[in-house]
């Protein structure tokens, strides 16, 4: 007998019966897998005891109130979830094979442990390995419960037999539901088993983590639908050779995607680096050109970047153009603008432009930082070292102000910098910190020449 095949698009979720060149759903091409198709079982109550009552109600008769939190611990994890965790919500961790999922997760029961009771489920170690990596990083509490099971249908009856108040699932691309005869990791076995911790945490209240592996492009590994079954999404990214990590939410229901958590990984774990600015601009070479610092907002939190740029004469047809950290397309944008408005020849020479740390800045504000960075390299003059820029650059070369001024201008003050370029429109009645020089640019020709001269 064949086996009915089903067909999933990897980007939306969308389900099809038959292949297509592009999702009908999202308009992805070659997104669409071949699954074998699960046959129809009823399925066994997977739901621990305890369900809430499930019965329409009028919206005048249901109790609002606010999110129960907790802390976890780790500052910067907190941070990232909004101000720490909250009961009943799922939260999905993902990240690249052995950048530190586990690790995380694992150096949080820690704490967690005082106060509440913590099953952690592994499908990838055995309870033995989990003992000898607790005892790594130090953690020895009677509340924690370690499980080394994949079938979901047991693990729901350890919760029911346990009641824990959090749940650690490691990971979910190695779990799997009896009655879906799809093989472990596959979509529909991920879908499943997802849904079921989501039954599982809204109606019971219990918080759970769960660890999601990423494929090769970056995204969490399974069906895009996956992510929005959650109420959290994760990532930790990072250099495998690097000993910084940062934790970044690229969805939140309980409070801002724009915060980010960043970590040092040691010989016990996690360290937590509550000032990043000050680790990033750690190693700064003094009296080099082609560098400049800027400041950024992640989420409530101003951090300092270097940005470094390396402009060489070509001798390709067409110059080399590599970013690192920054948008292609907006350096591609600021190189026509120092063209056009700053007076550089850019067109004939290869541009490589880093942000040091391994962060990525996506705001308009580095406009100004980066533009002078490429000056700098591209006429051999060093920028100051106690000077740092913001500012955003229009298409006609002039400067505009950027949000949270007055955060970022605190934090610069507050690392030693002495002189900050900033737009002149918009912050005639902005006061400086003391210490700090404002100098006050009109366009991008100002800029260069109060920066380099």
């Amino acid at each position: 007998m064949r086996t009915k095949t089903i067909y999933y698009c990897t980007n939306c979720g969308n389900e099809t019966p038959q292949w297509m060149g592009k999702c009908p759903a999202c308009g992805a091409w070659n997104t669409l897998t071949e699954h074998a198709e699960a046959p129809e079982k009823p399925r066994r109550q997977t739901v621990p005891q305890g369900r809430m009552d499930r019965r329409p109600k009028p919206l005048s008769q249901i109790v609002s109130g606010a999110e129960q939190r907790f802390f976890t611990g780790l500052g910067e994890f907190d941070r990232v979830l909004g101000g720490g965790a909250v009961k009943g919500s799922l939260v999905l961790v993902g990240g690249a094979p052995g950048i530190g999922k586990s690790t995380l997760l694992l150096q949080i029961c820690r704490v967690l442990c005082r106060d509440q009771k913590v099953l952690y489920v592994s499908g990838e170690e055995s309870e033995s390995q989990l003992k000898m990596r607790a005892e790594r990083l130090g953690v020895d509490e009677e509340a924690l419960l370690i499980y080394a099971e994949t079938e979901m249908d047991e693990i729901l009856r350890a919760v029911n037999e346990t009641q824990p108040d959090v749940l650690i699932v490691d990971s979910i691309q190695t779990m799997y539901a009896a009655e879906n005869t799809t093989t472990p990791g596959g979509i529909s076995q991920v879908k499943d088993c997802t849904m079921a911790l989501l039954q599982l945490s809204k109606q019971t209240g219990v918080t759970v983590f769960v660890v999601g592996h990423v494929n090769k492009e970056g995204s969490i590994a399974g069906p895009k639908v996956l992510e929005h079954m959650v109420d959290c999404v994760l990532y930790f990214e990072g250099e495998r050779s690097g000993p910084y990590r940062l934790l970044r939410a690229a969805k939140n229901r309980f409070g801002s995607t724009n915060e980010i958590g960043v970590f040092e990984m040691i010989d016990t774990g996690l360290r937590e680096i509550p000032n990043p600015s000050e680790v990033l601009l750690a190693g700064r070479p003094k009296g080099a050109a082609g560098t400049c610092v800027a400041c950024a907002m992640e989420g409530s939190r101003p951090v300092l970047a270097e940005v470094q740029a390396l402009v060489t004469r070509s001798f390709l047809n067409v110059p080399r153009r590599t970013t690192d950290g920054f948008d292609y397309n907006r350096a591609a944008l600021l190189v026509a603008v120092l063209e056009k408005r700053g007076g550089l020849r850019l067109s004939d020479c290869d541009l490589f432009l880093n942000v040091i740390g391994g962060l990525r800045i996506d705001e308009p504000g580095s406009d100004l930082p980066v533009a002078i960075a490429v000056a700098s390299s591209f006429r051999d003059v060093p920028v100051s070292d106690e000077l740092t820029a913001i500012g955003e650059l229009g298409l006609t070369g002039e400067t505009r102000v950027v949000s949270n001024l007055e955060l970022r201008l605190a934090e610069i003050a507050r690392l030693g910098f002495t002189k900050c370029v900033i737009p002149r429109n918009g912050t005639e009645s902005l006061t400086a910190p003391k210490g700090l020089q404002l100098l006050r640019v009109r366009n991008i020709r100002e800029a260069i020449e109060i920066a380099l001269g």
